[in-house]
């Protein structure tokens, strides 16, 4: 479990990058020291705000849906995103 929670932190820190961590280093710090999957799950919300500012938010968007493909069999059951309809705006 502890090499996956890695492998979502990288990817999560990838999606920000070096500009991304220099803009918003409270979200990259955040990431950087989650100690689990639940806690990287809830800062999910600050990359998207972050990734937003920098992308914008249908950038962003697709690179959130991209990440939740990692936190399969991570989180306790009912933590997991559901399907909606805003998805399709």
């Amino acid at each position: 479990m502890a090499h996956r929670v890695e492998d979502i932190r990288v990817a999560m820190l990838d999606m920000l990058g070096e500009i991304g961590e220099q803009t918003y280093p409270q979200v990259a710090r955040r990431i950087r020291y989650g100690g689990d999957a639940l806690a990287l799950w809830y800062a999910r919300a600050d990359l998207m705000a972050a990734l937003a500012g920098l992308h914008g938010e249908q950038l962003a968007r697709t690179r959130m849906v991209s990440l939740l493909v990692l936190f399969e069999g991570t989180l306790p059951k009912g933590m997991a995103s559901r399907p909606s309809t805003l998805s399709r705006f």
